[in-house]
């Protein structure tokens, strides 16, 4: 659609456009400053957004990415089962069924209809990782799960509030089903206050510009933002391109499972297809449809221009082809907990390995993979309240074709934060003893991955229950155009009374060191988790010696790395 055929001016549709996006900003303000759990308040694992009446993204807060592209899939397949005519002010409708359009178990929907005299305008939507949703271990994250029934409560689109009234039933039902019903209560409320002021800000803006102006406004933003990715898509040199990548165990079988894509860029358009995939997994790591959807929307949304107004406009010129009863579109009733965490970045990179051959220009080289996804619970004998938390790891960005890696930034379907030490150890009984950078982490290049990181902690006073989610420690990270892969992740354990560090294949036989689930920690036994770098972009040999030296002054690489990866020796005054 040319601006020609647009009937808002550009100023007004950038007023609305903006007004949208901040309205959507303060639903996670009020979400963050109102939640029980830490991994809203600290860890910012939410997503708001502004849908319209047939369930197509306005706009979105810059908050989580693994939740922006699979939104209008978790809308439009909650309208579709509910009658829209059954709807009226004041419902509050929560979702989190993986096989009805989710994304996986613990992303809980919150979304509340927007009416303006009497007439539906829209949805106020909240989508977040809830920290507990009952299953087989603490946290949900069931990383040796066979089946989604042991990942915990799955809840079809159903309504939580009527009418501005608490539908008791199922709120007795939601609670009754976790081992933190105190704190899931919180989270919900807060979910709930998150979407009541969404859809009170968006009615006084469509009373201030009124109806026909506000619906125009929106036809015309989803198509001014498809201009906009065309445009870009258009600089794409016609083409196929492929690209394979693996996630290394799905924790049930010591095996590969392969992502293929071949991404076909013709005019302005590109079809992303997944058909050469394996078969789903046995194993957790499985991604939905709506995953699959969001990993490759995220992953061109690296490759083209940021200012692009983050809507269901932008999407509509990429086609994504995913197979049922793949691992990138899985059938029921396969499990798929890690899909959404995981397996999205494998996605999201083998998307990005494959455009780099056609914007070699524009494509970083690949982050490290995993969030370390680090569950636990148990009771906590201070308060003698049962706890349960999802802890997650920052980790090194891939080398840019124009600067290094970020260190220390949650993987590309993140965009979350990482708890504070002070809060970790107050909130739970942990004792951090080590939370550093990881010198010699990121890919060696022209531009250097950046670094991950490494935390160490002890259990202090009572048994704990753990579970973890990971992947890249058996495969490294790879780099870009001649950059160097970056080191891997890991998970240690050493027990009380000893002193060796032991994976948890070797602690308790599980099959993969990344993906295990219900192990007792004792007080006294320690966990070292440590995240990988992120790959190198372009050849090591053609890096500037003056950064060389400031990553050895930085203490991001040491002298020996600089020896063997660049051929060169350190500083002034290293021999």
């Amino acid at each position: 659609m040319n601006a020609a055929a647009r009937q808002t001016d550009m100023v007004t549709l950038n007023v609305i456009d903006s007004t949208m996006v901040a309205i959507c900003r303060e639903m996670g303000i009020v979400l963050m400053k109102t939640s029980y759990s830490t991994i809203f308040n600290e860890g910012l694992d939410f997503t708001c957004a502004i849908a319209d009446p047939d369930g197509e993204m306005l706009a979105v807060a810059d908050y989580c990415p693994a939740q922006i592209g699979g939104m209008p899939v978790v809308i439009k397949a909650s309208v579709k089962e509910l009658a829209v005519e059954d709807m009226q002010p004041g419902d509050v409708i929560v979702h989190n069924d993986p096989y009805r359009g989710g994304l996986h178990t613990p992303e809980h929907t919150f979304f509340q209809p927007i009416f303006v005299d009497g007439e539906l305008m829209g949805y106020a939507v909240a989508i977040g990782h809830v920290s507990e949703t009952g299953g087989s271990v603490p946290g949900g994250f069931a990383s040796e799960a066979t089946e989604i029934f042991h990942e915990g409560l799955r809840v079809p689109p159903v309504k939580i509030k009527r009418a501005g009234k608490d539908v008791d039933d199922v709120w007795k039902l939601l609670l009754a089903n976790v081992r933190t019903p105190r704190q899931n209560y919180g989270d919900y409320r807060a979910l709930i206050s998150s979407v009541d002021l969404g859809q009170a800000r968006i009615a006084d803006l469509i009373t201030k510009y009124g109806k026909a102006t506000f619906r125009q406004a929106c036809r015309d933003l989803l198509d001014y933002s498809e201009d906009r990715m065309r445009a870009e898509l258009s600089a794409f040199p016609d083409g196929k391109y492929s690209f394979d990548d693996f996630m290394e165990d799905d924790g049930i079988v010591d095996q590969r499972f392969h992502i293929r894509v071949d991404c076909f860029v013709q005019d302005d358009e590109i079809i992303v297809d997944f058909s050469r995939s394996d078969k789903q997994a046995h194993g957790a790591i499985n991604a939905t449809l709506g995953v699959t959807w969001s990993a490759s929307f995220n992953a061109i949304l690296h490759l083209t221009d940021p200012a692009i107004p983050k809507n269901s406009g932008c999407f509509r010129p990429i086609k994504v082809l995913a197979p049922g009863g793949t691992m990138v579109n899985v059938d029921y009733p396969a499990p798929e907990v890690g899909g959404n965490t995981e397996t999205h970045p494998r996605i999201a990179y083998t998307v990005i390995g494959a455009l780099a051959q056609a914007v070699p220009d524009r494509a970083p080289a690949t982050d490290a993979g995993t969030h370390c996804n680090f569950l636990f619970g148990g009771n906590d004998p201070r308060s003698g309240e049962y706890y349960v938390c999802y802890d997650f790891l920052s980790a090194g960005w891939g080398g840019r074709p124009f600067a290094d890696g970020n260190n220390a930034v949650n993987c590309i379907n993140g965009n979350c934060r990482m708890i504070p030490t002070e809060v970790f150890e107050v909130r739970y009984p942990w004792l951090v003893e080590e939370f550093a950078l990881v010198p010699d982490s990121g890919g060696a290049g022209k531009y250097r991955g950046g670094l991950g990181v490494t935390k160490r902690f002890v259990c202090r006073d009572a048994p704990i229950t753990v579970s973890h989610m990971g992947d890249r420690h058996k495969t490294a990270p790879w780099g870009l155009h001649g950059g160097r892969e970056a080191r891997t992740a890991e998970l240690r354990i050493m027990r009380a009374g000893t002193k060796e560090w032991l994976s948890a294949v070797e602690d308790a036989g599980k099959i993969s060191p990344s993906k295990f689930a219900g192990l007792t920690v004792q007080p006294g036994d320690r966990i070292s988790l440590t995240t990988g770098g992120g790959g190198g972009w372009g050849a090591p040999s053609e890096r500037d010696a003056g950064s060389i030296d400031e990553d050895l002054r930085e203490g991001w690489v040491t002298a020996d790395a600089v020896r063997g990866d660049y051929g060169r020796a350190g500083a002034e005054g290293d021999d």
